[in-house]
C-alpha cells in the first residue's frame, strides 16, 4: 500500500512539469509599426516625441541597437516576419502553399488564441482581398479587423503618392477599405480614427482571452504616409504632425500594456515592439528619421533596415540593453520556442531561406545572440558579418 501511495506521488511530481510547461507559454503581443525610424522614439535619442509608454517598455525589458527588418520596404519586411525565410532567399515561393507554416497558423497548432489588427499586406494587395486565399482568417488567424496593405493604397484616380498630394491631402483622399473579417465595415476609412480604432479592438480582444494563452499582431497602419492622428493629439507634438501620429501610437501602447496589467496578465505576457522597416524620410514632415543612422526606408543603408526592437516580459527578461545582431523574422523561431519547447518542425527547416533564430538564451538569460549575419537586399545588395559591413550596390531615395 506504501508502496503504491509513493509511486503515485512520484507519477504526480513527474506530471507536473508538463503541465507547468502547458500553462508557461506566454501570451505574445507583437507591435509592429509602419515605416517608424530607429530615431523616432525617445529611447532611442529622439528629443521631439513624447514616448513615455514606449519608453518604459524599454527600460522594463531589453532595448536591441542592431534590431533589423526582413526588408526595406513593407511586404517583404512581412513575409519575414511570419515564414522566418529571408525574402532574397525564398525565391518564387508560392506563400499560399505554406499557409500552415506562417506564424500565427503554427502557434494556433500549439493552443494560442490569434489576432490580427492593422495592415496585413503579406501578399501584395489583391484586388479581392476578403475572397483572397491568402486572407488572415486563412492563414492562421482566428480574429481580423483592418485593412489590405498600406494606407497610400489606392492612390487618387490620375495621382500618384508624391509629396505634393500628401501635402494636400485629407483623412478620405485615399479610398482604403477598413474590414472586419471579410466583411467591409467602412469605405473609404477614416484614417484619423486607424490606431484609436485599433486600440479600442485590442483591448477589447485581450479582456476575452479566457484561460487560453494568445498571440495579438497588432501591425498599425501608422506611421506610414499620409499620415493621420485623432483629433485629441493633432497639434500637440513639437515634432508636428508626424509627431502627433507617433505619440498617439505611444498613447495606444499605453492602453494595450495597462490592459494586461489589469487584467493580471502582466507577469505571462511577453510583447514586443518593432518596426517593418526604417522611414519614409524623403516626405518631410510625413516621414520620421533614422538618425543617427544614414538611409530610409528602401535603401540599403542601415536606416532602411535597421529599426526599433524592444523585449518586455516582467520576471523573465532582465532589463537592459543588447549590441547583439537580431531581425524580426528571428522571432518566428523565438515564439515557436516559447509556445512548445522547440524551434520549429522539421518541415518548416526545409522551407527555402527558412534562417529564423531562436533568440531566447538572449533574452532570458543575458547570452550573446546567435545572429552573427545580416543580407540587405532591398533596392541594392549589402551583407554585415559582425561589425563590417559591404555593400555590392547602393541606392539612395
Amino acid at each position: 500500500m506504501i508502496r503504491t501511495l509513493i509511486l503515485a506521488v512520484v507519477a504526480l511530481t513527474l506530471a507536473q512539469p508538463s503541465q507547468a510547461a502547458e500553462t508557461a507559454k506566454p501570451n505574445i503581443v507583437l507591435i509592429f509599426v509602419d515605416d517608424m525610424g530607429y530615431g523616432d522614439l525617445g529611447c532611442y535619442g529622439n528629443k521631439l516625441n513624447k514616448t513615455p509608454n514606449i519608453d518604459r517598455l524599454a527600460a522594463e525589458g531589453q532595448r536591441w541597437t542592431s534590431f533589423y527588418s526582413s526588408g526595406a520596404t513593407c511586404v517583404p519586411s512581412r513575409r519575414g516576419l511570419m515564414t522566418g525565410r529571408h525574402p532574397v532567399l525564398m525565391g518564387d515561393a508560392n506563400l499560399v502553399d505554406a499557409r500552415d507554416k506562417l506564424m500565427a497558423a503554427m502557434l494556433k497548432k500549439h493552443g494560442y488564441r490569434t489576432a490580427i489588427l492593422g495592415k496585413w499586406h503579406l501578399a501584395g494587395y489583391p484586388k479581392e482581398f476578403t475572397t483572397s486565399p491568402m486572407h488572415p482568417l486563412e492563414c492562421g488567424f482566428d480574429y481580423h479587423y483592418g485593412t489590405p496593405g498600406s494606407n497610400d493604397v489606392p492612390a487618387p484616380k490620375g495621382k500618384v503618392q508624391n509629396r505634393e498630394l500628401f501635402d494636400t491631402c485629407d483623412k478620405f483622399t485615399f479610398q482604403v477599405p477598413l474590414i472586419r473579417g471579410r466583411n467591409v465595415v467602412e469605405y473609404p476609412a477614416n484614417q484619423e480614427l486607424f490606431t484609436s480604432r485599433y486600440t479600442e479592438q485590442a483591448v477589447n480582444w485581450i479582456k476575452q482571452s479566457g484561460d487560453k494563452p494568445f498571440f495579438l499582431y497588432f501591425a498599425h497602419n501608422m506611421p506610414h504616409a499620409p499620415v493621420f492622428a485623432s483629433e485629441p493629439f493633432q497639434g500637440k507634438s513639437k515634432g508636428g504632425r508626424y509627431g502627433d501620429v507617433i505619440e498617439e501610437i505611444d498613447w495606444s501602447v499605453g492602453q494595450v500594456m495597462q490592459t494586461i496589467k489589469d487584467e493580471g496578465l502582466d507577469e505571462q505576457t511577453l510583447t514586443v515592439f518593432t518596426s517593418d522597416n526604417g522611414p519614409w524620410s524623403m516626405f518631410g514632415p510625413h516621414g520620421g528619421t533614422a538618425t543617427p543612422l544614414r538611409g530610409e526606408k528602401g535603401t540599403c543603408w542601415e536606416g532602411g533596415y535597421r529599426v526599433p526592437g524592444i523585449f518586455r516580459w516582467p520576471g523573465k527578461i532582465k532589463p537592459g540593453v543588447v549590441d547583439g545582431l537580431a531581425a524580426n523574422l528571428d522571432l518566428y523561431a523565438t515564439f515557436a520556442k516559447l509556445a512548445s519547447g522547440t524551434v520549429s518542425s522539421e518541415d518548416t527547416f526545409g522551407q527555402p531561406g527558412y534562417i529564423s533564430l531562436d533568440l531566447t538564451d538572449t533574452l532570458l538569460h543575458n547570452a550573446p545572440s546567435p545572429r552573427k549575419q545580416w543580407i540587405y537586399s532591398s533596392g541594392a545588395i549589402a551583407f554585415r558579418s559582425g561589425q563590417y559591413k559591404i555593400h555590392l550596390s547602393t541606392k539612395d531615395r
